[in-house]
């Protein structure tokens, strides 16, 4: 059966939710970023700063030096969730298959649904209606047969256009002028490589290529990038499930390789991420950390927790050790992010044979205390002398 897939994109989401709630940013260049630090990079920028040469993964004090009158907002995760909450529950009205690709993305399958809605072109067009009046929120929407030329077509499309149908069997003329820099999997090395050794800078160009010179390319993949930039992706849309995350970041006000200073900070993270999952009373199973270096380069390391617990001085441990995994290089780091997941709900029922450590007792007795009084004077109200 022929697939009617549509994605819904509404562009730099986290900004375009804070114009609703702020209307003094319309208009005007916006980025997001972390407050802390002039040296933290910029998340998210709007169309109108982009005008301006400032992307995303740009040093903030670089960004002010390029556009003096753009406006930073620090990032609003809770803001954002709500929104793309009310956003999915809008568009869930149209079909079951619908795949939140990220904040402000959505596929919709809405393939069989022709007697109801009608055109899934006419079907698009009804949606971004909506969107609009109800959220106040603007977006394009890609409609195609499979959900790479849709999100594709969503991104390409000018904004006052708002949709763009590609016609079944259309897919690869769609794709052949097109920039090597849409299609997906193809990585920063390989992309330089097509550029500066081969001089390949269209779709059509890399699909006129056989199949033993994208092997000496992109090896195994070669296949999947010859598909891709046919226009053809199988891929089904399906409803992710939901992922509950506890995480916790920082960008550091200099660029550090101290491991002792690190870990207090590290220490420091594991705190206020343990603090969240007591207060839901939720244990995580895996563990993660991303350490960004001065020169951009990420490391992410992960585990599987051994035991069930929220308590900082055993969750701090796992961290620690996948800390000095990550940590290998000798450059100084920039940025840190840890999480917990796959969480699951602590167990009330009690041990029949228990055997409390006295350490591990009063080690919970202290952290106890010290929520208390976080809960009463702030979260910086008291804290350990590693992280002072």
């Amino acid at each position: 059966m022929l697939r009617h897939i549509i994605h819904l994109h509404i562009p730099a989401f986290p900004i375009a939710v804070a114009r609703v709630v702020e209307p003094r940013l319309r208009g005007w260049p916006v980025a997001v970023a972390h407050p802390q630090s002039e040296r933290a990079l910029i998340l998210c920028v709007s169309h109108e700063a982009r005008g301006e040469g400032i992307f995303k993964g740009m040093p903030v004090s670089r960004a002010g030096a390029l556009c003096p009158h753009l406006r930073i907002i620090p990032p609003n995760p809770e803001l954002t969730e709500r929104a793309f909450r009310a956003l999915t529950s809008l568009v869930a009205c149209y079909t079951p298959l619908w795949e939140p690709a990220r904040p402000g993305h959505i596929y919709l399958d809405l393939t069989g649904t022709e007697r109801l809605w009608g055109r899934a072109r006419d079907t698009a067009y009804r949606i971004n209606r909506e969107v609009k009046a109800r959220l106040d929120l603007l977006g394009t929407a890609g409609v195609a047969a499979n959900k790479m030329v849709s999100s594709i077509a969503s991104r390409i499309i000018p904004k006052e256009e708002q949709i763009l149908d590609v016609a079944y069997g259309q897919e690869g003329a769609f794709m052949a002028p097109l920039k090597v820099t849409v299609v997906p999997g193809i990585g920063r090395f390989h992309l330089k490589m097509l550029l500066e050794d081969l001089g390949i800078i269209k779709v059509h160009q890399l699909a006129a290529l056989d199949m033993e010179s994208l092997h000496l390319i992109f090896g195994s993949r070669a296949t999947i990038i010859h598909q891709r930039t046919m226009g053809i992706d199988p891929t089904p849309v399906y409803p992710t499930p939901q992922k509950p995350l506890v995480c916790e970041e920082i960008t550091l006000a200099e660029d550090e390789n101290d491991n002792e200073r690190l870990l207090a900070v590290l220490h420091r993270m594991v705190e206020r991420c343990a603090r969240r999952l007591r207060e839901r009373e939720a244990c995580p199973q895996r563990a993660g950390i991303v350490i960004r270096y001065a020169d951009h380069v990420e490391i992410r390391r992960q585990c599987r927790l051994p035991c069930l617990t929220y308590w900082d001085f055993e969750l701090y441990q796992h961290l620690k050790r996948l800390f000095f995994k990550a940590c290998t290089r000798r450059t100084r780091i920039r940025f840190m992010r840890i999480w917990f997941s796959e969480l699951c709900y602590e167990d009330k029922q009690l041990p029949l044979f228990n055997c409390p450590s006295p350490w591990k007792e009063k080690s919970k007795a202290i952290v106890q205390a010290l929520d208390k009084i976080r809960t009463r004077y702030g979260e910086n109200a008291i804290q350990y002398a590693r992280a002072a």
